[in-house]
């Protein structure tokens, strides 16, 4: 069952203004296991957030494919984005996104726009949160948040790639300022913390011992995995070879990293990596989500 969120105030043409410079939107989902099979079974959304019906390309018991739908496509000044999935006890859940995310300039006051993202996976549940990619514009100023909380034997695998600024088009990211946060505890336990800012005016930036002057990055995170050494060893035989991707684990948390200028790259090492430990984590091999190929 899905519905929408009544409980919110009436909006105009799915917008509503908490003031004459903010944007808010809403997006809250709950996945179950009902009737040997993973239901969303729950749907609130306020403002430009919506999700498609749910897929089962991989059969009726299997996992549950669900595609986030944010029409403006982008943020702007003043907006806000939360998204929140909740995945119960021995349900399993697949998230993407049918495009990329755009992080546009920062008006002439320079406010800033912000972005949360909360998964919650109960005991002996699997959450994998692929979205495509983020792309900030020259002058961007926001906030991304991403907490991940775990329970039990809860097993999850995500990603995020971002691509800073428009080279191709001779604008690159040179102004503006976003902030990263990631948050991953397991039983309320703090197994990764992270707060990245991307500052072109600071040292850290172009600095080798930062950022380099690269202009796309990557993480990926899987936990749940049974032989994470064994996992990393397979990554590192069967990815390209490259001085632009490194991939550890810390407290069971495995990491894969890419520094370097080229989305396409970055995303062709996160589907590999994602096709390689998918078996690993769950025994299940990949089963690519159709929106990727449109």
């Amino acid at each position: 069952m899905t519905f929408c969120d009544t409980a919110s105030p009436p909006v105009a043409s799915g917008h509503r203004f908490d003031d004459q410079r903010r944007w808010a939107a809403r997006l809250s989902l709950r996945f179950a296991r009902r009737d040997e099979a993973t239901r969303l079974v729950q749907a609130r959304h306020h403002g430009p957030l919506r999700v498609q019906r749910p897929f089962y390309p991989e059969g009726r018991s299997e996992a549950c494919h669900v595609y986030v739908l944010h029409p403006p496509g982008g943020l702007v000044s003043g907006d806000a984005l939360e998204i929140s999935a909740h995945v119960e006890q021995g349900a399993h859940a697949l998230l993407t996104t049918p495009a990329a995310n755009k992080l546009y300039k920062a008006d002439s006051q320079g406010v800033a726009w912000t972005q949360r993202t909360k998964l919650t996976v109960e005991e002996g549940a699997v959450l994998e949160w692929l979205p495509q990619e983020t792309i900030a514009f020259d002058g961007s100023k926001g906030e991304q948040h991403t907490e991940i909380a775990l329970y039990g034997s809860a097993r999850c695998l995500g990603w995020e790639v971002m691509a800073l600024g428009r080279p191709a088009s001779a604008l690159p990211f040179v102004s503006g300022r976003i902030e990263q946060r990631f948050r991953l505890t397991l039983d309320g336990k703090p197994l990764w913390l992270e707060r990245q800012p991307l500052d072109p005016k600071h040292p850290r930036f172009v600095g080798r011992w930062g950022q380099g002057g690269a202009s796309v990055q990557a993480t990926l995170w899987a936990v749940g995995l049974a032989d994470t050494p064994a996992a990393i060893e397979a990554l590192r035989e069967h990815l390209p070879a490259s001085a632009r991707w490194a991939v550890t684990a810390r407290h069971g948390v495995l990491l894969l990293r890419y520094l370097g200028n080229a989305r396409n790259e970055a995303w062709a090492l996160c589907e590999q990596a994602w096709q390689l430990l998918r078996p690993l984590l769950i025994d299940r091999e990949a089963h690519t989500p159709r929106i990727w190929l449109t």
